[in-house]
């Protein structure tokens, strides 16, 4: 193993592992773990390419300040990133992320705002439109994960050809959780242009918009739009960044689902996971039940549980109506 000269020159090349037991019988379920990147997430691929692009684009200056609206893992990922260049980070976070993401970002040097999770958003108060305003009166650059296209080609330059690679093409399904579209878009066109054939699915949650938008080809009445507790996939907007071109069906996963695969994993496959890739395992082991036996499902499991422990406890789960009783 070769001596790095930074930690971002570790990220990427993470390992796939068969769920043989969370998934036993018929297709072959695997996850991509990402968590093995040196920010603990997929996102780590995306926040190099987002400082990149903006100093290509000459948006960022050395010593200039990023500010982004995130859920978490993206605000590491820039964190990290930032303090190896010598620029200053705000995040604008919702109030719903973990306290493990907030104190994460702190101890990276970020300041982060946190704004209300109940509101729409295009509202004033949403952290989209606060981190618009702090750009405004800074003159930060706001790398936009949401609608930067270096967001799905880090996707495509990295994750794709290493999962083509790692499968040795033998890939039927690829199944991932829809947040910014990044991870699915960019390793979907990836894979069909390797192999048309390659079926890709997205994992959306109840009360967001991209089953419906899929289906139906508009965004759902307001009444369909609603908060939910998965974390990190969903959106009630249309990222640019979802290239729905290569995304061939959206499955939906609601929270208890979410959450008790998330138990399951832990208990069964020995990996802890967060919400976000709970779903995205309930979403690949319905599409391996759907599918022929010589399958092979593929999905990605975007960060560590370790970031969520203040909600997998019995508390927490509690408090939201989603604790069973062979969970603890």
């Amino acid at each position: 193993m070769p001596m790095y000269e930074n930690i971002l020159e570790t990220i990427g090349n993470t390992p796939i592992v068969k769920l043989r037991r969370f998934h036993p019988k018929g297709a072959t379920v695997a996850a991509k773990l990402e968590s093995f990147n040196p920010g603990s997430s997929n996102k780590d691929r995306v926040g190099v390419a987002l400082i990149e692009a903006g100093v290509r684009q000459g948006k960022l200056k050395p010593g200039g300040t990023i500010v982004e609206p995130t859920s978490g893992n993206t605000g590491l990922a820039l964190a990290m990133a930032a303090a190896l260049s010598g620029y200053k980070l705000v995040c604008t976070a919702p109030d719903k992320i973990s306290k493990e993401k907030m104190s994460l970002l702190r101890a990276f040097g970020a300041e982060v705002v946190t704004c209300p999770t109940s509101v729409a958003a295009d509202d004033p108060r949403s952290y989209y439109k606060v981190a618009e305003r702090i750009r405004d009166e800074r003159g930060a650059y706001l790398p936009d994960q949401y609608h930067n296209p270096a967001n799905p080609e880090a996707h495509y330059a990295s994750t794709g050809p290493e999962i083509w690679k790692q499968t040795q093409g033998a890939i039927t399904h690829w199944v991932a959780g829809v947040g910014t579209g990044g991870t699915i878009g960019g390793v979907a066109k990836y894979l069909k242009e390797q192999n048309p054939a390659v079926r890709v699915i997205g994992v959306d949650t109840v009360g967001s918009i991209y089953a419906y938008y899929k289906a139906e080809g508009k965004l759902p009445p307001d009444d369909q739009i609603h908060q939910y507790l998965i974390d990190g996939i969903g959106e009630d907007f249309l990222p640019t960044t979802v290239w729905w071109d290569y995304i061939d069906e959206i499955v939906t996963i609601d929270d208890r689902s979410a959450y008790r695969a998330v138990f399951e994993l832990a208990r069964k496959e020995a990996i802890l996971v967060g919400s976000s890739a709970g779903a995205a395992a309930a979403g690949a082991r319905r599409v391996a039940e759907a599918a022929p036996d010589d399958a092979l499902v593929v999905t990605l499991f975007p960060d560590s549980g370790e970031r969520y422990l203040s909600k997998l406890n019995p508390d927490w789960l509690r408090e939201k109506g989603l604790l069973e009783d062979w969970m603890f």
